[in-house]
């Protein structure tokens, strides 16, 4: 099973260069998934506190908050989102055959990963001078800083403009495919 794994600051592209990478592999007749570590995040905001599910307005306090001090730090339970992952992995791959992973921000979940799976391919997603109207608080936690400090990707892409990355997925959907033959 091949896993693509994204990571980048908030607003970079990274949700848009998983679709390009979702429509590539299905040029290759692959049943790609487009899956979330932060999905159970997600779930608690809107079925708890209340988060009507608008993407453009996340609730990214609370899930900063609720990933990291909560879970992580406060209850001990590191690998919550990557165990539920890997759980959604296992039952989907009965019907897809990749798994993109458009939201990963740290650098044990890239590890993690990558010694989970075989066929891993890990992109950082830069985008220059983009203003993504985070407050100084929430552009300091850990989950949009950790990755300034890891090199270890497959890819690095800036992020430029959406014909550009859909080249770039393009492109990295081609050479895996040729490194496999």
């Amino acid at each position: 099973m091949k896993v693509y794994v994204i990571g980048g600051k908030a607003g970079v592209g990274k949700n848009t260069l998983a679709q390009y990478l979702k429509e590539e592999l299905e040029n290759y007749n692959y049943k790609p998934c487009i899956i979330q570590i932060t999905e159970p995040l997600y779930s608690y905001a809107r079925n708890y506190f209340n988060w009507d599910g608008n993407m453009d307005h996340k609730p990214r306090k609370f899930l900063q908050q609720m990933g990291i001090e909560i879970i992580n730090k406060k209850l001990g339970k590191k690998d919550f989102l990557l165990n539920r992952l890997y759980e959604n992995i296992e039952i989907l791959s009965n019907y897809f055959d990749v798994f993109i992973v458009p939201d990963i921000r740290l650098i044990y979940e890239f590890n993690s990963i990558k010694n989970k799976y075989d066929e891993v391919v890990t992109i950082k997603l830069e985008r220059d001078n983009y203003n993504n109207h985070l407050t100084g608080e929430e552009s300091n936690h850990i989950t949009e800083t950790e990755i300034d400090n890891y090199n270890e990707f497959s890819y690095i892409l800036k992020n430029t403009d959406k014909n550009k990355l859909k080249k770039d997925a393009i492109n990295i959907v081609k050479m895996n495919e040729k490194k496999e033959r």
